[in-house]
């Protein structure tokens, strides 16, 4: 069924569903019908309290939006003026030696293990005492 040939108050609760994101993730979430929340809708009308809870927050976001960013600027310019730059220097250094030192033992393990791989299978099996 297309939406042409809807119902004008499904359409419109369709439409209504679509501004409230929340809403369509509790229903979805629960499993509960569509049913209920439409009868709801009906009943109570678009402008009830009992849909604020499942409003998108995007409105409110955009006004605290600048002032987010500002804060997070002001942030990062505190964090950067309290960042020894040595000291980070430093630590990726130590960090660097230790990976160097995990991969030399790794590979000092890994050749260790292949000598015992390329012996003759057959030698364990026919000792050499047995030879003429």
């Amino acid at each position: 069924m297309s939406q042409r040939n809807l119902h004008p108050d499904v359409q419109a609760f369709k439409t209504f569903i679509n501004q409230h994101p929340k809403l369509i993730e509790s229903i979805r979430r629960s499993g509960h019908a569509w049913q209920p929340y439409y009868e709801k809708w009906i009943l109570l009308g678009e402008d009830d309290p009992y849909w604020d809870a499942f409003k998108s927050p995007t409105n409110q976001d955009d006004k605290n939006e600048p002032r987010k960013q500002t804060e997070m600027i002001e942030q990062l310019k505190k964090f950067s003026e309290t960042v020894d730059l040595n000291k980070i220097q430093g630590h990726a250094q130590q960090l660097s030696g230790t990976i160097g030192t995990i991969q030399e033992l790794i590979s000092q393990f890994q050749s260790s293990k292949n000598p015992q791989a390329s012996v003759d299978p057959d030698a364990s099996k026919h000792p050499e005492w047995f030879k003429d």
